[in-house]
């Protein structure tokens, strides 16, 4: 299709109202937007980067908290929920009719063109604050890997008995600034490669996590740990001894560490959009989850097993950095590198629908803004690549974002209690109530039959669960921040 019939096409677009003629194209799909080229595969890696993230990490720890039976029953039920509701939300990309309907960009708009009204405001609250949340988590968990990194480097050089201090906040600033450069990639499309990248690295720390857990176990001649978790009068890492109330606090947040673990699905309709048809979207999407959710719950097993059959009522709270092991230094350097790595990218494929979001909404109240909607192009010199567009308003938002979730991360340094109060907060709400509603008026599913409450008591059963680990979160983070001193955070 030459320059010509590009332009006319996309005046038929906007004449449309948006909806381009429908028809074979060989640049257009059916709403007036370039091909999509997403496939199962480029799915897939975008939601394993999103799944596997830090929340891999404390596993081990969530394990340790549960025992050798709730542990891995939870971890099999988190992954299962996950799976379902996921699959219902898959369903609800397009409106009325799941292969020909109209088009959800953005979860909200998914919500929106379901549910409407104040659960349209309610949905974008959650979603972007948990959006916020993961940014500040990933900037505090790529922190501490890097920190871990230096501090193994000086325990092999001085010795385990060294104390090896590090300050936190050097570490976060460099991280806030390898973003602000990532940021500027315009949108979701642009940044597979980044996701393609991220996923390898996620492999790469959590088979040398699951390695190294395997080799403690071997080591040790024996499986650590209990069938009811750590045990009360246990003296923890921190000095402190576990009381019954702290028992069931440390329960619950455990809950809030695997839900996190999890959480995908505030994505999920942003990562849909990139895929191509046919088959339909929500097929691709289907076998993409499949393939996801096994792939990270057989990793989540084995990593949340070993970690506590190394370490058992001591498990660490970051299985790589909380210094279980000492050695090989330069295997735990390597690690940590690829957690950086992988965080820099899942940083990325979180925030993107945010930035999307603000600069949609700016361009829609300000057309005329050249600050907003004017693109500078800039000449890429080498590769034969297109010219970089760079947009004001795009490179200032986004470097007051970056530098916003850096100051907060900064604030508040606590890596377990900050993931669980996230996965708390976004699991109920946004993995599981709007796609189960969503999916109820997409497919009309009548009132207290049989299929409607099955879906509502999934439903109450997650948004209980939410509210424990929600608790048992923040009872953690009050009790950390009886020590805490801001912007002096030391490892």
């Amino acid at each position: 299709m030459g320059e010509n019939a590009a332009t006319k096409h996309q005046q038929a677009f906007e004449l449309g109202g948006g909806f381009a003629p429908q028809g074979p194209s060989k640049c257009f799909d059916d709403d007036g937007r370039l091909k999509r080229t997403g496939t199962v595969w480029t799915a897939s890696a975008h939601i394993i980067t999103a799944v596997i993230g830090s929340g891999v990490l404390s596993l081990a720890w969530a394990t340790a908290q549960l025992g050798w039976i709730a542990g891995p029953t939870v971890l099999f039920l988190f992954s299962f929920v996950t799976y379902y509701t996921s699959c219902l939300l898959a369903a609800c990309y397009r409106s009325g009719d799941s292969v020909t309907g109209k088009r959800n960009y953005t979860y909200m708009e998914a919500v929106q063109n379901n549910l409407g009204g104040f659960q349209v405001k309610l949905c974008g609250m959650i979603q972007y604050f948990n959006l916020v949340g993961v940014a500040i988590g990933y900037t505090i968990a790529a922190s501490i890997s890097m920190i871990a990194i230096k501090r193994a480097d000086c325990f092999h050089e001085k010795g385990h008995h060294n104390p090896c201090k590090v300050d936190g906040t050097p570490y976060m600033v460099m991280f806030g600034v390898a973003e602000i450069l990532f940021s500027q990639i315009p949108d979701f499309d642009q940044i597979s490669w980044l996701s393609m990248l991220a996923a390898v690295m996620s492999f790469t720390y959590s088979s040398i996590g699951l390695g190294l857990g395997i080799f403690k176990v071997a080591e040790n001649k024996k499986i650590k740990g209990s069938l009811t978790g750590i045990s009360i009068g246990t003296v923890t890492s921190s000095g402190s001894t576990v009381t019954e109330t702290q028992k069931i606090w440390r329960s619950f947040q455990a809950l809030g560490a695997i839900a996190f673990a999890y959480s995908y699905s505030l994505i999920l309709i942003e990562i849909q959009d990139t895929i191509k048809s046919p088959p339909a979207e929500y097929k691709t999407m289907k076998k993409a989850t499949m393939i996801s959710v096994v792939t990270t719950t057989i990793f989540y097993m084995f990593c949340g097993c070993f970690g506590y059959a190394a370490f058992g009522d001591m498990a660490p709270g970051n299985l790589l950095t909380g210094f279980g092991f000492y050695n090989p230094f330069w295997l735990l350097d390597i690690a940590n590198a690829a957690i950086v790595i992988h965080l820099v990218g899942a940083y990325q494929v979180y925030c993107q629908p945010l930035f999307a979001f603000v600069e949609n909404t700016a361009a829609k109240y300000f057309p005329e803004s050249k600050f907003i909607n004017h693109n500078i192009e800039i000449p890429i010199p080498i590769g034969g690549y297109k010219p970089y567009k760079l947009n004001l308003f795009r490179l200032i938002w986004r470097t007051l974002f970056v530098c916003m979730t850096t100051v907060v991360a900064m604030l508040m340094p606590f890596f377990n209690d900050v993931v669980g109060i996230l996965g708390a907060f976004g699991f109920w709400p946004l993995t599981v109530y709007f796609p189960v509603e969503m999916y109820i008026v997409q497919k009309k599913i009548p009132k207290w039959s049989t299929r409607w409450v099955s879906l509502q008591i999934l439903s109450a059963a997650c948004l209980i669960i939410s509210i424990c680990a929600a608790a048992g979160s923040f009872a953690g983070v009050f009790s950390d921040l009886k020590v805490y001193h801001p912007f002096k955070t030391m490892y």
